[in-house]
């Protein structure tokens, strides 16, 4: 008999809103959703036993000798899905995975952030975030046929998909996702949707929620919605700006201090926060911006930050102090500008907690904030001589700093890390093994 409260509002939900599916989500490494669905009456043995599954087909979970995995959800994420029937009625909760002898599975990417978020905890913190996501509108997945020509914030005829991003919204708030902002972003048929600020837990189910959103609602508008960092040349990328702070225990934020002399009103704990996030960036990029194509996006003399530098007002920079209200102690926060959304958010939020504790943790000494540079213009050798780093230029770059990583193996386990090293070692080989239709017209009839 379930007498856990929240368990007990599933059942009852389950009932009363004619709930006969209830999917249970989980995410494999790279972040891509999996899925299996069980009836109600196998709700309560769920809760209490687990629910088994065949780990050796999810990627990177486990071998075909070590396979039997169990899914237990959590009732805390229950939400019947808006956009299936009202009737027959399909629901949702996101799991936590474990080995049949009830050990936490450590390939379990949800579980990595768990640990990321206790460990701050203990440490007096808890961390938001609040994520930007990108994305573009093409009439099919076959192509890359844009919708319309409209740029940053267009409120006209250009903006044709005004009507997805609404009912893309609406089903959003259904679920529970409170939504920030949405506009038209710089490129043709690209769009932006922020959400609000939430605890990093709640808020990679809330990402992982999102962009199955935003792909099922332009599936009924018959379009087809794509996360892929840089899916056309010559336009900007997509890009996962993910805003973040730490709050203490008694909701104090404490990356906020009026009376910094700096006038940034940075506490000493953010300017070593931000320290860690400059240290650390080039060893998790791999995480953040994890397919050969994310470096499409971020590439020398693209307007995607590549700098290792902080500003306020220099969007060029990897992190930026948002100053729209800097009076404001609830609104202080770090921008870390680099990711893009095809990232694994779990892995993600816990790999920038994790850099940014430890710069708490060693004390690390935050460089001047460049605030005059036009570093997207800047050519990354002049940037280097001026004592500015940058970011890996491409995968293969990415993989050899996050392969030697003492921090990154501390923070996602030997599982995952060895894992993310095989899975983009054998990427980025297949990448350099290719000849691109670049190179076929370039060189072909001249050479």
């Amino acid at each position: 008999m379930v007498t856990n409260p929240e368990q007990d509002f599933v059942l009852k939900t389950v009932k009363s809103r004619d709930v006969h599916f209830v999917r249970l989500w989980f995410t494999d490494v790279l972040g891509a959703m999996k899925s299996f669905a069980v009836v109600p009456s196998e709700l309560e043995s769920a809760f209490a036993q687990g629910m088994g599954f065949d780990g050796s087909s999810i990627e990177g979970f486990a071998g075909c000798r070590e396979s039997d995995m169990l899914a237990f959800p959590d009732a805390s994420t229950f939400q019947v899905l808006p956009w299936r029937p009202e009737h027959n009625a399909v629901a949702r909760m996101f799991c936590r995975i474990t080995t049949p002898d009830g050990q936490p599975f450590m390939g379990d990417p949800r579980q990595v952030l768990e640990r990321q978020v206790q460990r701050a905890q203990e440490a007096g913190y808890i961390f938001n975030v609040g994520p930007e996501l990108e994305f573009f509108y093409f009439k099919d997945p076959q192509g890359t046929e844009v919708l319309d020509q409209g740029g940053s914030f267009d409120l006209t005829s250009l903006d044709y998909a005004s009507d997805l991003r609404r009912d893309t919204i609406l089903t959003l708030e259904k679920m529970g996702i409170p939504v920030e902002y949405s506009h038209h972003e710089s490129g043709p048929s690209q769009h932006e949707i922020d959400l609000r600020y939430a605890d990093a837990l709640s808020m990679a189910d809330a990402v992982m929620t999102y962009k199955l959103v935003v792909k099922e609602i332009a599936l009924k508008h018959g379009v087809y919605a794509s996360f892929m960092p840089k899916p056309i040349s010559g336009v900007p990328g997509s890009g996962m700006h993910v805003h973040q702070s730490l709050f203490d225990l008694d909701g104090n934020n404490v990356f906020f201090d009026a009376k910094d002399p700096s006038g940034y009103r940075l506490s000493k704990i953010a300017r070593h926060y931000i320290a860690g996030l400059l240290k650390y960036a080039p060893e998790f990029c791999l995480v953040t911006n994890q397919y050969v194509n994310s470096y499409r996006r971020l590439v020398e003399g693209g307007d995607a930050p590549c700098a290792l530098a902080w500003s306020s007002r220099n969007r060029s920079s990897a992190v930026r102090i948002p100053a729209y209200r800097p009076d404001v102690e609830c609104a202080c926060r770090v921008e870390l500008r680099s990711p893009d959304p095809s990232a694994n958010p779990y892995l993600a939020f816990a790999v920038m907690l994790a850099a940014g504790l430890a710069g708490i943790e060693e004390k690390l000494e935050l460089q001047e904030a460049t605030e005059d540079l036009d570093m997207f213009a800047t050519p990354h050798s002049e940037l280097h001589q001026a004592g500015i780093a940058t970011l890996p230029d491409n995968l293969g770059d990415a993989l050899e700093a996050f392969s030697s990583s003492r921090l990154m193996r501390e923070v996602l386990g030997e599982h995952i890390h060895s894992y993310l090293v095989e899975a983009k070692r054998r990427e980025w080989k297949a990448y350099q093994n290719d000849v691109s239709m670049w190179e076929i017209d370039r060189y072909l009839a001249v050479l």
